[in-house]
């Protein structure tokens, strides 16, 4: 059985923010928004899944006209923020341009 996830310290977290410009801290999760036409989004949102599924960590996705919106937390460590998170967010930033995605500051 793999070892539980572990959570970063504050100061972790603060450094992993400024290696993944755009991701904004809301308490325990890390979220981003992106414009994309809603046909290019669910292209995206799949791209992303595929990803996850490979990786085994998974963000909650909102999919709506014009926007995706991606939040990030780890569930197995308590809904606390993890290196986990941080790597997923960086991908999710690849395949967003990678789709044509402007991100988009809320």
């Amino acid at each position: 059985m793999a070892d539980a996830p572990v959570p970063l310290t504050e100061d972790e977290i603060e450094a992993a923010l400024r290696e993944t410009p755009g991701w904004r801290r809301e308490g325990d999760e890390i979220s981003r928004s992106f414009g994309i036409r809603y046909h290019g989004g669910v292209a995206m949102i799949v791209h992303v899944a595929d990803v996850e599924r490979l990786i085994g960590h998974h963000a909650d996705i909102d999919l709506r006209w014009g926007r995706a919106r991606f939040a990030i937390t780890t569930h197995d460590a308590g809904h606390k923020l993890t290196a986990a998170d941080f790597d997923l967010a960086a991908r999710i930033d690849g395949i967003a341009a990678a789709h044509g995605a402007v991100p988009l500051d809320d």
